[in-house]
């Protein structure tokens, strides 16, 4: 590595970090950059679709639709966190990034990350109560209900990852600036500090398991209720019917867990694994979902698809 990427950060906040896209494939970035602006523009459209239907169908102001609402808003938010950026590295080649702006673009991708954990687990509830409880769901799942499972949501992710970026300006960078990667990723980043970073390591670590360990776990308990609720319906189609309303909320559920699972997976076991895939799995895992969501729920659910369809037919006529 050239003495021109060696630094020492004795005055960091000042100090810039270099941002090298996708190592291996800088010849192919405005290729790769083609299906990740399609796939930003599809989710940022979808997302304010989905926002501005439910706000004009009363029909829609129930808790799924508010927690479906805190969901695009996080997707919105966690898409354009990165990709703005990403797209100036694969177009123009623009690969400085300001240390400061450097954690501020890490604290919203893994605050935002355990927020949308965090609303699956409260759409998760959701469920269990619509299915298990009927009778009580809308006594029980009332307006400042939703509102304070949506505010504790919220502060979780704020204050649990608020850390990593505090943690992450303690240390000293004397090493290099160079980033291989695409965006701030947490370890990516303190793994340039030329000081002990077990801290950081071990308290992301623990973040990771009681965030996606402990939702997991919590999602899994609720459908494992709904599951026997289900199952004790006396006929197929009511079976069918009751399990049809979860349909949308599994969906989502298996495209944000999957993907985050086989990137850690990978990002702990994957040594032999090429860096540039690495990479674009990070990538993809955090695209992915904003994509995904409003189209899984767009689809899905009946009220929302029809709402839009008859948006659509009205202007045409």
């Amino acid at each position: 590595m050239s003495d021109s990427n060696i630094i020492n950060f004795t005055n960091f906040t000042n100090s810039t970090f270099i941002l090298l896209g996708i190592p291996g494939l800088e010849a192919a970035h405005v290729w790769i950059s083609i299906p990740f602006c399609t796939m930003y523009t599809i989710a940022v459209l979808g997302n304010f679709i989905i926002l501005f239907i439910v706000k004009r169908e009363p029909s829609l102001h129930g808790p799924m639709n508010y927690f479906l609402c805190m969901l695009a808003v996080t997707d919105l938010v966690l898409s354009t966190s990165i990709l703005p950026k990403m797209l100036a590295i694969f177009w123009f080649n623009s690969r400085e990034i300001d240390f400061s702006a450097c954690l501020t673009q890490l604290y919203f991708i893994y605050c935002f990350s355990a927020m949308e954990s965090g609303i699956f687990v409260a759409m998760a509830f959701d469920r269990y109560v619509a299915i298990c409880h009927p009778l009580r769901h809308s006594i029980t799942l009332t307006n400042p209900v939703v509102a304070k499972i949506g505010l504790s949501v919220v502060l979780r992710g704020i204050i649990l990852i608020l850390p990593y970026p505090l943690l992450a300006r303690q240390w000293l960078y004397c090493r290099t600036n160079v980033i291989s990667h695409s965006y701030c990723e947490h370890i990516a980043v303190v793994k340039l500090a030329c000081t002990d970073i077990r801290i950081s390591s071990y308290y992301s670590l623990s973040v990771a398991f009681f965030v996606i360990g402990l939702d997991v776990f919590f999602i899994t308990m609720s459908y494992t209720q709904i599951l026997r609720a289900i199952f004790s319906l006396p006929t197929k189609d009511a079976r069918l019917k009751t399990f049809g309303t979860c349909g949308s909320h599994l969906c989502a559920i298996l495209t944000f867990y999957i993907p985050t699972l086989f990137s850690s997976l990978l990002h702990r076991f994957g040594h032999n694994v090429p860096l540039h895939l690495h990479i674009l799995i990070a990538n993809m895992y955090l695209l992915e979902p904003p994509m995904l969501n409003p189209v899984i729920y767009g689809m899905r659910t009946k009220q929302i698809r029809d709402r839009l369809l008859w948006l659509i037919t009205h202007k045409g006529t």
